[in-house]
């Protein structure tokens, strides 16, 4: 029975959240271990209840395996929260957090021992005991301390200095106590931390693990909108070594998984869930953990940094929010001749970015490179474009006027479509929007390493459309029954209205929303067209798009000559072309088999992308459709459709724009001809193809084997292996042509494993 309820819960999140984010990719399933006990330890945790919901996912969509999230026990004891993490079945953990209370009076340091608090009106004795917290406020941090002793009531004895997440301390402690002091005020309030005995969570988690089961942290403790992680929490080493200490014969594997947002808080955003190569715990750590006392503090923080090294593999962690946005727009300066990268080598490539920039940052044509990047961002952000758009800007002229006024057309019949289901869910919408922007600022509030609180608003604005959507769907129900009645319908047509309008509301307001994606997509491509067509501005465009070149040179450069020195092997692991997307083949039309990207890789999705199938016939260069010229500027391989604007931001706002993009590694097959042969994946489609029909396919000219129109719509219930995308072009070319695809592929992803990460 546990077993249906929990599938029965990820098949309804699985729903939801596909609805809510436009795409969800996840990256290096390969190294999820298919049995035993397993730790998987999230980070960053960005997206309160949506980060565990993500990784449980994925992880059984790839290994068919159950994760036991540890929630906290407050979020637990809400009703919506708390049903449907029961039906997970999460583990509830007590924090001493969320039981504090107000202590009485006002505390301050000693002048001479940083681990002796004073008090003023204090009332220690009443109030404190060993093993509790002492907690002060946001000024300081809101630095938590253990008390060892309680000596009297305006007197009492830390077990360690005052620390702090940001790492200051007894130092800031004391600066603000003299800022205090100079206000006249004697100390701080304080709060008081109960003291909280974890041995009955430890001991659930053990038997878990024992069981093979898989138990799934984030160490960070809490969620935030930091751009770097945060301390790591002991618990989960405390788990792992305390397991494998209680029972030689269980070996536990610790998996990193690095969960990156794009508008982690907008709805119709896009997700990317990384795994990371599984951590083994060493039995020297083991046996300092059974041996206790300072042995066992040693081996915790040991196997936590551990952790931490394998959680940097997975992760992006910018200093401040000004680097990141610099590394992003470097990364989308940096082409190479035929690649369009995915989802998943746009994380890696701004990992990559981050840690060049990190070791070379103070280098002059570095500072240089920095300068001029932020200077092409600002002239972009004057001319409301986006960098995408740079080079598919033309030149005006009558095809360029014929092209706006066909999406203005275009536009009108997308918002016309997407307009009832608009309006009748504008109330959820106002709703949700107006709700979660409050829980946010209560959470910013209440916390002392969230930014903005922007970790918590998809979060409230799921579970309030959740709430509402029904509660409004049913008022529409009645209404129209109302209606019917008031008309004075049949009996038959009266009884059937409530049931017909909750079952038709559903459907059509996923139409609407698939609308409205069109007609946003159609809208933001518009400005490009009216620049081009405005009197002088034609000057700006030629400014920007040759300032753009000239920067796209120069950051290949600069990746040039500081990337061997960062990387040993850099030109073995260097990101040339994608390794997750061998291209469709078959017959170009309106309706093609999805990508690896999870959408429709035609040139024929007319409703997703309306823009590009009928731009390239009506107002198409020299040669039309059969090579697929995009007419707002530039190739586009027919394989490949040009996506508009897809994000509602600026590109420099925070988060990845314009990534989601297919391989085109082939001209038209009518041609004959690759496009790139270093782009080729002609090897890995053959074996694809062999593994799926053993029978007589076609071939094309280029040697790409094709499926029929029926095959291209058979899918294999089994989930394949899928490839990394770090495994060289080069190696991919020698494997043996008369091996099934999925030995190749595992044998693949297991010899990149073996090798450091570049």
């Amino acid at each position: 029975m546990a077993t249906v309820a929990y599938e029965t819960a990820l098949m309804f999140w699985r729903i939801i959240t596909q609805i809510f984010f436009r795409e969800i990719r996840p990256r290096g399933g390969f190294n999820i271990p298919r049995d035993g006990p397993v730790i998987f330890a999230g980070a960053p945790h960005s997206n309160q209840f949506l980060d565990p919901l993500l990784l449980s996912l994925e992880v059984y969509r790839e290994s068919r395996r159950r994760v036991h999230f540890l929630t906290a026990a407050k979020s637990m004891k809400r009703k919506a929260v708390g049903f449907f993490a029961r039906q997970m079945d999460s583990i509830p953990v007590a924090r001493a957090v969320d039981e504090a209370r107000p202590g009485t009076g006002l505390v301050y340091l000693s002048p001479d021992d940083p681990c002796l608090v004073l008090g003023e009106g204090t009332r220690f004795k009443s109030e404190f005991s060993p093993k509790m917290q002492i907690m002060l406020p946001k000024s300081v941090n809101s630095a938590v301390a253990e008390v060892l002793t309680v000596i009297s009531d305006t007197e009492l004895r830390l077990k360690k200095e005052f620390g702090s997440e940001t790492g200051k301390g007894t130092a800031r402690v004391r600066e603000k106590l003299a800022e205090a002091e100079a206000e006249g005020k004697k100390g701080f309030p304080f709060k008081i931390l109960p003291f909280i005995d974890q041995q009955e969570l430890y001991r659930g988690v053990y038997q878990r693990l024992k069981e093979g089961g898989c138990i799934g942290i984030f160490p960070e403790g809490g969620s935030h909108d930091r751009t770097d992680l945060l301390p790591l929490k002991a618990g989960v080493s405390i788990m792992a070594l305390g397991a494998m200490a209680n029972d030689p014969s269980v070996k536990v594997k610790i998996v990193p998984v690095g969960l990156y947002y794009f508008h982690a808080h907008r709805f119709r955003s896009r997700a990317v869930v990384e795994f990371g190569s599984a951590l083994d715990v060493p039995e020297e750590f083991v046996e300092m953990f059974k041996q206790g006392g300072p042995s066992k503090r040693e081996a915790v923080a040991k196997l936590l940094d551990l952790i931490y090294d394998g959680l940097k593999t997975v992760t992006i962690r910018a200093p401040d929010y000004d680097t990141l946005m610099l590394i992003q727009a470097a990364r989308r300066l940096y082409k190479t001749p035929g690649q369009h990268p995915t989802l998943g080598q746009v994380v890696e490539l701004n990992r990559r970015f981050l840690e060049g920039y990190t070791h070379f940052k103070d280098e002059p044509r570095v500072q240089k490179l920095k300068a001029d990047v932020l200077k092409y961002n600002r002239l972009l952000r004057d001319l409301g474009l986006r960098d995408h758009q740079v080079p598919r800007a033309k030149k005006a002229s009558w095809k360029t006027l014929s092209l706006l006024l066909y999406r203005l057309v275009l536009l009108l019949i997308w918002a016309v479509l997407a307009l009832p289901g608009t309006i009748l869910n504008g109330p959820v919408i106002i709703l949700a929007s107006v709700i979660s922007r409050r829980k946010a600022r209560e959470a910013l509030a209440a916390s002392v390493v969230k930014v903005a609180g922007r970790d918590v608003l998809a979060t409230w604005k799921i579970l309030i459309c959740l709430g509402a959507a029904p509660l409004l769907y049913t008022f529409y129900a009645i209404l129209a029954t109302a209606v019917a009645v008031r008309m004075q319908a049949p009996l038959g047509v009266r009884l059937c209205t409530p049931f017909l309008v909750i079952l038709a509301l559903p459907f059509m307001n996923y139409a609407a929303l698939k609308f409205g994606e069109a007609g946003m997509d159609v809208l933001k491509s518009l400005r490009p067209l009216i620049l081009a067509l405005g009197p002088g501005h034609q000057r700006d465009l030629d400014k920007v798009k040759e300032m753009r070149m000239r920067l796209s040179n120069e950051v290949v450069g600069v990746i040039n000559e500081f990337g061997p020195k960062l990387y040993d092997d850099f030109d073995q692991f260097r990101i040339l072309v994608p390794a997750s997307a061998p291209p469709s083949t078959g017959t170009p039309g309106v309706w093609r088999r999805k990508s690896s990207v999870g959408q429709v890789d035609a040139q024929g999705n007319l409703l997703i992308h309306p823009m590009t199938w009928i731009d390239e016939r009506l107002f198409g260069w020299s040669r039309t459709a059969s090579r697929g010229i995009s007419a707002s500027g530039g190739s586009t391989p027919v394989s490949r459709p040009q996506t508009p604007d897809i994000e509602s931001e600026e590109e420099d706002h925070g988060d990845y724009d314009d990534v989601i993009n297919y391989i085109p590694a082939y001209e038209d097959a009518s041609r004959g001809k690759l496009r790139n042969r270093q782009g080729s994946y002609a090897d890995l489609q053959r074996l694809r193809m062999t593994s799926v029909n053993q029978t007589n396919t076609p071939v094309t000219s280029s040697g790409v084997q094709t499926l029929d129109n029926q095959s291209m719509h058979v899918r294999s219930r089994k989930r394949k292996e899928s490839l990394s995308d770090l495994v060289p072009v080069g190696r991919i070319a020698s494997v043996d042509r008369r091996k099934d695809f999925e030995t190749v592929t595992k044998g693949l992803n297991e010899e990149i494993s073996e090798k450091p990460s570049a």
